[in-house]
């Protein structure tokens, strides 16, 4: 058989090699472009972020969108100023689902929070239950400082006595409904073994909450050292209630409280009168039952109010943390320093303010819930490895709130709120965690109410030259 040197052989067959490699190239990009554009157009399940994809789109989306999501921001909308008629000296209004600020006066100004500061106790022994170190049902040691005997001169007293027996569950009422001391006390001692160390967990908690004001010395609110302002303790009524919400109807809500009952005394002092003279001081052994409203003077005259605190020293005036709830809309007001010479003054300054503000913001806002929108979205993408972006909104607001405008009512005004979904037709890579690529826009009428950005959840590089050019042909067929 005759050889051919190989430099004869590729003169004579390097047509047909160049149409064959060509060929072979041309099939295959061909192939390669048909699975790319099936990829483009295949439903694909969404992939879950891996921890440290997870941690640096937080990390963006924190330094981006930090106003947005603060605990407390401002309206996404500008609104004329609400002039409200206040008695007290400090003053703000929220939307309990989103931390919207619809009205403020003097809302930084530091003041002794007083008994509000039982909010931060019970805050404290929901932690707790809820980490299963307690429960409701336990029964808790009256050590003698616990005792209303022993508790500092004008205090609010559950009426806690030597000998008694009283559960978890029962001091949290004491305390929510009577803004008991001897009941913050006794809680303190039970959960931390201590005032010191109870005092130093609260200061712990509001501190990792971010309340830079907010301190406190006791727990029971008496002592003029402890401190806060109305936007802090708004913001701290606001995580209250959202990681706690059933405080509301088991124990804020509550209209009256009778302590302590026949189950509540020992058995040797089951058999002693039940009426009994407080007139030469309280004794340590306290068997007559007495009753006690809520000290929130809202509940039962303001439509929707369920809670939620109220508060007074001499230093602090007369303070209320208040939340009211209609036709799905909370909204959480916090006045401060309210004037008043008396109780019966003080509590009636406390019902003029809470009428004032909340009536003002239910007749002014109403909460639009549209869950479904805040999801994540699947854009084709090309030029990258996974062809698939996903779009997130940059935060979730559990509700929007929407000014009633030209609505006759704050119902009215949800039918008004037109949506329009920003999404692109297709993406091209790179994209970037964190990133703006489309949006939820919500309007009423031509006033655009919030504008919440879609952003891709992770990072995706772009690919290879080859792959490139085949998703350039994949694009085309998205419509």
């Amino acid at each position: 058989m005759k050889k051919i040197p190989v430099n004869e052989f590729l003169k004579k067959y390097a047509k047909k090699i160049s149409l064959s490699l060509l060929l072979v190239i041309i099939l295959s990009f061909t192939v390669t472009t048909g699975v790319r554009t099936y990829k483009l157009h295949k439903v694909i399940e969404i992939p879950t972020l891996t921890q440290e994809e997870e941690k640096n789109l937080n990390s963006v989306l924190l330094d981006k969108y930090r106003d947005r999501l603060s605990i407390l921001k401002s309206l996404p909308y500008p609104v004329k100023k609400a002039e409200l008629d206040l008695l007290a000296e400090s003053a703000i209004v929220i939307d309990a689902s989103n931390g919207n600020i619809l009205f403020e006066k003097n809302a930084d100004e530091i003041i002794p929070p007083a008994s509000m500061t039982k909010l931060v106790v019970l805050y404290v022994v929901f932690q707790e239950i809820a980490k299963g170190q307690i429960q409701l049902s336990d029964i808790v040691e009256l050590s003698p400082e616990t005792w209303a005997c022993n508790m500092p001169p004008h205090s609010s007293l559950m009426f806690l006595g030597k000998g008694q027996i009283v559960t978890l569950e029962e001091l949290m009422l004491g305390s929510a409904i009577c803004s008991g001391n001897d009941a913050a006390c006794a809680m303190a001692n039970y959960v931390t073994g201590g005032m010191e160390n109870f005092i130093e967990r609260m200061n712990s908690e509001v501190l990792a909450l971010g309340l830079k004001y907010t301190h406190f010395v006791d727990a029971s609110g008496y002592s003029e050292k402890n401190t806060t302002t109305a936007r802090e303790m708004a913001t701290f009524a606001q995580i209250y209630l959202s990681k706690y919400p059933e405080s509301i109807e088991k124990f804020h809500a509550k209209l009256s409280f009778t302590y302590p009952q026949e189950h509540n005394l020992p058995w040797e002092d089951r058999a002693l009168p039940k009426q009994q003279d407080f007139s030469q001081g309280l004794p340590e052994r306290i068997t007559m039952p007495i009753y006690q409203k809520n000290t929130n003077p809202l509940l039962g005259s303001l439509p929707g109010c369920d809670g939620l605190k109220t508060g007074y020293i001499n230093e602090s005036g007369y303070n209320l943390a208040l939340t009211a709830t209609r036709n799905g809309t909370r909204f959480i007001s916090v006045t401060m320093k309210g004037p008043g010479n008396n109780t019966q003054e003080g509590q009636a300054g406390r019902v003029h303010d809470g009428k004032e503000i909340m009536e003002w913001a239910f007749r002014t806002f109403q909460d639009y819930k549209n869950p479904l929108l805040l999801r994540t979205y699947k854009i084709p993408l090309v030029y990258t490895k996974n062809q698939r972006a996903y779009l997130v909104p940059a935060y979730k607001p559990e509700a929007l709130t929407i000014p009633v405008i030209a609505a006759k009512n704050p119902e009215n005004a949800l039918e008004e709120v037109n949506i329009n979904l920003v999404l692109p037709r297709i993406l091209k890579g790179p994209v970037k965690a964190g990133q703006e690529y489309g949006a939820i826009e919500y309007y009423l009428g031509e006033h655009l109410l919030e504008r919440i950005p879609l952003v891709s959840d992770r990072n995706e590089e772009t690919v290879n030259f080859w792959l490139s050019a085949a998703d350039f042909f994949a694009a085309l067929t998205i419509r």
